[in-house]
C-alpha cells in the first residue's frame, strides 16, 4: 500500500484488489450549497433582499468597484442561510459558483476579473465584505465608504412581514418578547444583567406569527420593554396604512405589563394580553381557588387548575383598574398561580380561553428566537460597535426571513412545512451539485441518490406556482 499522496491523487485504503483514489478534478462544483438555488427563487420573486441592499449608501467610486453592494449584501445573507457565519468563511465560500449564482454575479467563475491575482474568485472576499459593517454615517473615508439606513431596514422587515400575507387577515397578533445575547468581549454597550449572570445585549424582537417585524438592538440596562411604544407605534402605523380596518393585538410575557404601552394601547384601539407578575396581593385574592385546587392535588396526586376573573389596580403605577385573569394551579408539592392582564372583554374570551388557547401560544415565539440565535447567528455580536452588532441582527434576520417565506410558501403540505431554518438548511441546501456553464445555459447536475429529490422539486413547483416566472418557456 502506498502511503505518499501527490497534488493530483489521493489514495485511500484499497477494497479487496481495488484501488481507491480521489482526485479535485470535479471542476465548478459547489460542495454544500446546491440548495440556494430555491432561496435564490424567493429573493428573486420577492424582491426583498435588493431592497435591503437598497437601504445602503455606496459611496465608493464605481469606476473602481467590482462588487456591487447588492453583491455584497446578497452574499452576506446568503451565507448565514447556508450555515457560514464568519466573515473568514467567505475567502473560501468566494470561489461558489452557485453563491455567485444567488448573489446576482453574471460571471460565476471570476474569470473576467481585471486583476490577475483575483481571477478565479467570483465573489467578494472577507475584507471587501466587513466594509458593509465599517460605515460611520457623516464620516465617509477611505475604508468607511458604505453606509446603510437604520430606519429604512426596520420599516422594511415590517414591509416583508406584511407582503408576506396574500389577503387581509381577521387580525394581527403581535408578539413582543427580549433575549440575552451573551458577549464574551469588550463591546460598546455591554452591561452586566443580573438574571441572566452575564455581560450581554438584551434584543427585542416582535413577530406576527413566524414573521420576524423588529430585530432590535439593544444594551442590557434597561427594562425588558423599553422602547416597546415606540416600535409598536411604528409597527402599528405601517400596518394601518397598509390594512386601515384589521384588528391588532399585542401579546407578551409581564415584563411588558407597563402602564406606558397598556395605556397606548386603550388609546390607539389596540387589544392586549400580557403576563403579569405575581404578588401577595394578587396570590390573596385567589387564595381560597388556590387552596382548593391544593387539596384535591393531594387528593388525587394529579394537577388541579381553575381560573378566575378580578379588576385589578396597583397602587400607584397603573392610571386604572384592568381585567385580570388568574390561573389557580396546584401541581404535586407545590402551588402555580399566574396572571395575564387584558384590554379584551370577558362576555368575548372567557377566562380559560383568554389564558390557555391566546396566552399561552405566545410559547411558539421562543422557538422563533431560537431560530435566530441557533441557526442563524443573530448572537453573532461581536464585532467593537453597536452600529455594526445590530447590522449583523439584521443579516441574520433577512437570512431568516428569506427561510420563513421558503418554508411558508414552497414546503407546505410536505413533511419539512414545519421545520425550523436548521433543519431546512440541512435537509434542502446542504447538498452537492456540479455546476457547468455554457453560454446559452447554467446546468446544475444534483446527485442521482439525493433521498428528497421529489420534495425539492414540489418546494419549487410551489413557489413559481405562487409567482410564475415570466420568462419561463411556454408548453
Amino acid at each position: 500500500m502506498r502511503t505518499d499522496c501527490t497534488s493530483d491523487q489521493l489514495e485511500f485504503q484499497g477494497l479487496g484488489r481495488r484501488q481507491v483514489v480521489g482526485r479535485f478534478d470535479a471542476g465548478q462544483a459547489s460542495s454544500d450549497g446546491g440548495g440556494l438555488v430555491l432561496l435564490r427563487e424567493v429573493a428573486e420573486q420577492t424582491g426583498w433582499v435588493e431592497r435591503f441592499a437598497g437601504c445602503f449608501r455606496d459611496g465608493r467610486d464605481a469606476k473602481r468597484t467590482e462588487h456591487t453592494v447588492a453583491e455584497l449584501v446578497a452574499q452576506r445573507v446568503l451565507g448565514i442561510a447556508l450555515g457560514y457565519e464568519d466573515l473568514n468563511d467567505h475567502e473560501w465560500l468566494r470561489d461558489d459558483a452557485l453563491l455567485a449564482l444567488a448573489a446576482g454575479k453574471t460571471d460565476l467563475t471570476g474569470e473576467q476579473r481585471p486583476r490577475e491575482r483575483d481571477r478565479g474568485h467570483a465573489l467578494a472576499g472577507k475584507s471587501t465584505l466587513n466594509r458593509l459593517e465599517l460605515g460611520r454615517p457623516g464620516e465617509p473615508s477611505r475604508y468607511h465608504r458604505i453606509d446603510h439606513d437604520p430606519a429604512a431596514i426596520e420599516s422594511l422587515l415590517v414591509d416583508c412581514g406584511l407582503e408576506a400575507q396574500p389577503e387581509v387577515p381577521e387580525r394581527v397578533v403581535l408578539d413582543f418578547d427580549t433575549t440575552d445575547d451573551q458577549l464574551h468581549g469588550h463591546q460598546e454597550g455591554r452591561f452586566f444583567h443580573g438574571y441572566y449572570r452575564g455581560y450581554c445585549y438584551l434584543p427585542l424582537y416582535v413577530f406576527w406569527g413566524d414573521r420576524l417585524l423588529v430585530a432590535k438592538l439593544r444594551t442590557a440596562n434597561q427594562d425588558a420593554s423599553a422602547g416597546a411604544v415606540e416600535e409598536l407605534a411604528r409597527i402599528v402605523g405601517q400596518i394601518r396604512r397598509h390594512w386601515p380596518k384589521v384588528e391588532i393585538w399585542i401579546r407578551a410575557d409581564s415584563g411588558f405589563a407597563r402602564e406606558a404601552l397598556m395605556a397606548w394601547c386603550e388609546a390607539n384601539g389596540v387589544e392586549f394580553v400580557l403576563g403579569l407578575a405575581r404578588n401577595a396581593r394578587l396570590q390573596r385574592a385567589i387564595g381560597r381557588e388556590l387552596h382548593e385546587a391544593k387539596e384535591r392535588c393531594e387528593a388525587t396526586g394529579e394537577a388541579v387548575r381553575s381560573f378566575v376573573e378580578l379588576p385589578y389596580r396597583t397602587k400607584k403605577t397603573w392610571s386604572r383598574a384592568r381585567r385580570v385573569v388568574a390561573k389557580a394551579e396546584a401541581l404535586p408539592g407545590k402551588a402555580n398561580p399566574r396572571f395575564v392582564v387584558t384590554s379584551l372583554p370577558a362576555e368575548r374570551y372567557d377566562a380559560r380561553t383568554l389564558y390557555e388557547t391566546l396566552y399561552c401560544a405566545r410559547g411558539d415565539m421562543e422557538n422563533r428566537i431560537k431560530e435566530q440565535q441557533l441557526d442563524l447567528f443573530a448572537d453573532r455580536t461581536s464585532t467593537a460597535t453597536m452600529r455594526a452588532n445590530q447590522l449583523r441582527l439584521w443579516f441574520a434576520s433577512m437570512a431568516y426571513v428569506l427561510i420563513a417565506q421558503l418554508r411558508r410558501l414552497g414546503l407546505e403540505g410536505t413533511e419539512l412545512a414545519r421545520a425550523q431554518a436548521g433543519t431546512i438548511r440541512l435537509r434542502l441546501f446542504k447538498i452537492a451539485a456540479l455546476v457547468r456553464l455554457s453560454v446559452r445555459r447554467i446546468v446544475i447536475s444534483f446527485s442521482s441518490v439525493y433521498p428528497l429529490q421529489a420534495l425539492f422539486a414540489t418546494a419549487l413547483a410551489n413557489l413559481q406556482r405562487v409567482s410564475p416566472q415570466p420568462n419561463a418557456p411556454a408548453h
